[in-house]
């Protein structure tokens, strides 16, 4: 069993339940002023403003653009942990009805849309908040270094841009000094609240994404064999690919996804135009797959154009890495996520298709990555609104969950490695 000494137990669970108010508070301003990928200003500075007024050791801004790093250095020696949290919005018009409903309107891939923290990442940094200030008044007692990473971009940037996760780790973020290991954390509406979700292994999918160009030759539609038709192409080659996770992949191995999600083409119903573009997604849990994948898609497309005497050009944009748990630290802190939370709500759950960007510091260090469950008790998870729905709700208790969370997790790893130097 993962046990500190008392008193360090005891007064963390005070200190935790004196912020929960707080953190509330926190989470519905973020709510109500919510900011994309990279644009994250307010909430960046709010969060850096805290960070400093707490004491905390080297703040450091525009790390990834909006990105906020520091460091809390305890009063013993010991090894030094990171903990991270989400700060960005979503292109969503929130639905939910809330006092603090978001407003807020802005610009996204060139179009005017409305502004909603639908994923959660609202909750994320605020609970982060509250952990900062929770060891920051019992400094003397943490036992080595505590790295709290803010993080812009984790739902994507337009244009494929680089940002996120994967910047920060290119701007040093993991370094002086470098943790010895990352705990995450992502609220959802898939578990009720007071639930903890883990998972050892893969637990989240890569996420890539295609766009296919087929090139015909526009004709009369009453006319069609003096053109060539890249609608009909385009039909087959959205059928064809369904056949790659069907019949090509080895699911009983890692299961995977294609999905086309656009197909644009032709202006007035008698014309067969000259081109029609799709584009989509594939998930995999395995890099060889996602491999393979890629390459069929491309091969797939290109053939069956070639047999319908069209051509296609194909192009993919490599997303986020699986979301890969280490094995030996998710099974050490299950008594951790059990005292916090009893057994009876510490749920293993499944892999799902999301992906995180969490998964580019898991592949730095040792990382796991744990859900937190938001929707109400009496109401059925498996229905609520999902996360990126504009309906997402979010049950404000599961914050302090969150917040206790990582404080257990930090308090406990450090007690674990006494012997490693911050």
């Amino acid at each position: 069993m993962n046990a500190p000494a008392e008193p360090s137990l005891s007064r963390l669970e005070a200190r935790a339940a004196a912020l929960e108010q707080k953190v509330i508070a926190w989470r519905r301003d973020f709510h109500a002023h919510p900011e994309l990928g990279n644009e994250e200003v307010r909430t960046s500075g709010i969060v850096a403003e805290h960070l400093r007024k707490l004491g905390l050791d080297d703040v450091r801004v525009g790390v990834a653009k909006t990105g906020v790093v520091a460091t809390l250095k305890g009063g013993k020696p010991g090894p030094c942990i990171a903990l991270r949290a989400d700060m960005d919005g979503l292109p969503v018009t929130e639905l939910a009805d809330v006092p603090f409903k978001s407003q807020r309107r802005t610009q996204w891939g060139g179009q005017e849309v409305g502004t909603m923290h639908a994923c959660g990442h609202d909750c994320h940094t605020s609970i982060l908040m509250g952990v900062a200030e929770l060891f920051a008044g019992m400094r003397e007692e943490v036992c080595g270094t505590i790295k709290f990473i803010f993080q812009p971009a984790e739902e994507g940037l337009p244009n494929y841009e680089n940002g996120g996760a994967k910047l920060m780790i290119e701007e040093l973020a993991l370094e002086n000094p470098r943790p010895d290991a990352i705990f995450g954390l992502h609220v959802i509406s898939h578990l009720n609240t007071g639930q903890i979700g883990y998972r050892p292994g893969a637990m989240m999918a890569s996420t890539d994404n295609f766009f296919i160009r087929i090139k015909g030759r526009q004709t009369h539609g009453a006319m069609p064999w003096l053109g060539v038709d890249p609608i009909v192409t385009a039909a087959q080659v959205v059928l064809g690919t369904q056949t790659l996770v069907s019949r090509q992949v080895d699911i009983m191995h890692e299961p995977a996804v294609v999905t086309f999600g656009t197909i644009n083409g032709g202006l007035r119903e008698n014309i067969i135009p000259d081109e029609v573009t799709l584009s989509g997604t594939f998930r995999t849990f395995d890099e060889g797959q996602r491999e393979f994948i890629r390459e069929r898609i491309a091969d797939t497309a290109v053939n069956i154009a070639c047999a319908c005497r069209a051509s296609a050009d194909v192009t993919t944009y490599k997303g986020y890495p699986v979301t890969v748990n280490d094995t030996k630290l998710t099974l050490w802190s299950l008594p951790t996520l059990c005292r916090v939370a009893g057994d009876a709500h510490v749920v293993h759950v499944p892999k799902t298709g999301g992906g995180e960007d969490f998964s580019y510091f898991q592949k730095e260090i040792p990382g796991v990555f744990f859900f937190i469950g938001i929707t109400p008790h009496g109401h059925d998870a498996g229905k609520a609104p999902s996360n990126h729905s504009p309906h997402f709700y979010v049950d404000e208790p599961g914050l302090l969950l969150g917040l206790r969370l990582l404080a257990h997790l930090v308090i406990d790893y450090q007690a674990a490695h006494p012997s490693k130097a911050a």
